[in-house]
């Protein structure tokens, strides 16, 4: 129930794997006030607090998460500021935004329409896809720090890199991203590009099955799903856990799998590639709860 905290709230609902145990305690803000004091009520306890929004780049734990998770799924709203300045609430979806923005000739967002989470997540693990990511566009954003004062933060102060950010090493809870687009294009021409990025996500990635997208980053000069493939692990499977045959960095949960099977299959993963190749594979799905990769 919004605007209420409740205890012992079950998170798997709330993620893309369907899986993970309960919140301790559990709060979805629809207004500033029950915001400021669900933090202020978790902060006199000393209880930690973990924001989620579209949960689609977590693995939650199945013992689950203590203390108070507070979920943005009803924190949202778009606000045009000036020409192709926007200002978006945590909340929001990336994708349908791409979308929103390409109607009205506004680019810079195009990548964005196969990024299935939430404005708030992906400025925090800086998303990106096709050569552009979030922080080109992102001029500014507003936290509430783990004190509770509310404050406007440049992007420069944020310390991008791929996949990375400041905000991933604070207790900082992103409330909005100020965004700087590019106005004066066609949408039509936009739309199309936005279809075209659409299409390719769909032929070369797995969909209709429970999965978090791409579940390691990167290593510097390498493809992480080439480096599984080459490694002969496709179709691998612990439990209900499998690495996709579509895409060898999907991890997918084929029915019944737990948060065990797929931290399981991770670590499996990564010993398998750095017995292969000497690269040490790092998580890009967030790990939330107790568990964590060896």
């Amino acid at each position: 129930m919004k605007d209420r905290i409740e205890t012992r709230v079950p998170l798997a609902p709330f993620t893309a794997y369907q899986v993970g145990g309960p919140a301790e305690y559990y709060l979805q803000p629809s207004c500033t006030q029950t915001l400021e004091s669900g933090l202020a009520w978790a902060r006199e306890r000393g209880m930690p607090v973990t924001a989620i929004g579209a949960g689609t780049n977590l693995l939650v734990s199945d013992d689950g998460v203590e203390g108070l998770v507070i979920h943005l799924k009803a924190w949202r709203g778009v606000e045009v500021i000036d020409d192709a300045i926007v200002e978006v609430r945590a909340g929001e979806s990336i994708a349908a935004l791409a979308w929103q923005m390409a109607r009205r000739g506004w680019s810079g967002l195009e990548w964005a329409v196969g990024v299935p989470g939430s404005v708030g997540g992906a400025v925090v693990m800086n998303a990106g896809a096709h050569g552009a990511q979030m922080s080109d566009s992102l001029e500014s954003i507003e936290v509430l720090t783990e004190t509770g004062e509310r404050r406007r933060v440049p992007a420069a102060e944020l310390q991008f890199a791929y996949r990375s950010s400041r905000l991933q090493q604070t207790s900082w809870l992103v409330l909005s991203a100020r965004l700087r687009l590019l106005s004066g294009h066609d949408p039509t021409a936009l739309i199309a590009r936005l279809e075209e990025y659409n299409a390719y996500r769909h032929r070369t990635q797995p969909s209709g099955i429970p999965n978090c997208g791409s579940v390691f980053r990167n290593p510097p000069g390498h493809k992480a799903g080439w480096l599984i493939e080459q490694t002969g692990l496709k179709g691998l499977r612990i439990g209900g856990a499998e690495v996709a045959e579509k895409h060898a960095n999907f991890i997918l949960n084929r029915g019944g799998a737990s948060a065990r099977d797929i931290l399981a299959l991770m670590d499996r993963v990564r010993q398998r590639v750095r017995e292969r190749w000497d690269v040490w594979l790092e998580p890009e799905v967030r790990l939330l709860g107790h568990e964590s990769l060896t």
